[in-house]
């Protein structure tokens, strides 16, 4: 048997997280209305992609979280945690 036919999740798994906001960012860029004044730099815009991308990597922890146990708990909640004083910060 194949020794990296384990891999194959990870895998797929890697290149549709990495091309999905790829995606999003070619697609706003071809269909939104440019626009220029001092909102369109604020922090909202942002925020909402960051919250946006830590979804992606807390996903896969959430559906193995009775396998991984308190200590994988507890560094998502830090990187929750980190996330979210950082958007305090830059509000």
């Amino acid at each position: 048997m194949f020794l990296l036919y384990e891999y194959d999740i990870f895998w797929a798994f890697l290149i549709i997280s990495s091309a999905i906001p790829i995606l999003a960012f070619l697609i706003y860029g071809v269909l939104a209305p440019i626009r220029k004044g001092p909102k369109k730099h604020s922090s909202y815009e942002s925020v909402f992609v960051v919250f946006d991308v830590e979804t992606v990597f807390l996903y896969p922890w959430a559906m193995s979280f009775d396998v991984l146990g308190v200590p994988v708990f507890m560094e998502a909640f830090i990187l929750v945690l980190i996330l979210i004083v950082g958007s305090v910060y830059a509000w």
